[in-house]
């Protein structure tokens, strides 16, 4: 299966060489599944877009450090690819911005969260109906870094994850589009450098020291292999 990454963004240059960009990430968490995969890469925040939505047996979106309402040029562009990899019956994945500008592509709205940034280990409740998921009523930990959120879903979506903090977590459309507001592709090394190099910054102090002294238990651990396989199983039933 031949997957394309409309990679949105790209890991900050201090961290680059040593984890990877964005969309590396998401093909080493996607080849923990073992099925077989190929990769092709747009950045499409530089403007390279594939020819159509054909010509991916699917796609992913990755995170991205902009905000979906700045409506930049090439995110308008991105929506329409969205709505046209959806008339194409290609599955679609979403992560972070990913998840956010489908949402809006499909009649959502994003917005600055009023409590502020998500940051660190996040626990999820899996919510019944999703039956690429064996467990429901289960909860499941991912690594998220967000301010944005999805604060009015899609009619056509329907809520598969939520949190106290992030009440539209994980999305579906139909079986054919799923999106997650965490990141499953960040590891704990990364995430705790991430916010170690923006904390004061672009991260707030309190809220960051937080969330890295969790990150720093000897016994942390995400749910990143269990939520790879949930995504592999949606792709898998398209081919």
């Amino acid at each position: 299966m031949r997957l394309g990454i409309l990679a949105a963004g790209i890991t900050p240059d201090e961290l680059l060489v040593e984890h990877g960009s964005y969309a590396q990430m998401i093909m080493a968490l996607l080849d923990k599944t073992d099925s077989g995969y190929s990769f092709e890469v747009y950045d499409v925040r530089d403007n390279h877009f594939p020819e159509n939505g054909e010509q991916c047996d699917g796609w992913i979106i990755s995170g991205s450090k902009y905000s979906v309402y700045e409506c930049a040029p090439w995110m308008l562009k991105l929506k329409e690819l969205i709505k046209e990899i959806h008339r194409a019956k290609r599955p679609l994945v979403g992560i972070c911005f990913g998840h956010q500008i489908i949402a809006e592509a499909f009649g959502g709205k994003v917005e600055k969260y009023e409590e502020g940034w998500g940051l660190g280990l996040h626990t999820y409740q899996l919510l019944d109906g999703s039956n690429f998921i064996q467990k429901p009523n289960e909860t499941f930990t991912l690594n998220a870094v967000h301010q944005d959120q999805v604060v009015l879903k899609p009619e056509c979506a329907e809520v598969f994850a939520a949190s106290k903090f992030c009440q539209y977590a994980g999305l579906v459309y139909g079986d054919l589009i799923i999106s997650l507001q965490a990141h499953p592709e960040f590891d704990v090394k990364f995430e705790a450098d991430l916010l170690s190099l923006r904390r004061g910054d672009t991260f707030p102090e309190d809220v960051t020291q937080s969330a890295l002294k969790a990150l720093g238990d000897v016994d942390v651990k995400t749910d990143q292999t269990k939520v790879a396989s949930w995504l592999s199983n949606f792709l898998n039933k398209h081919q």
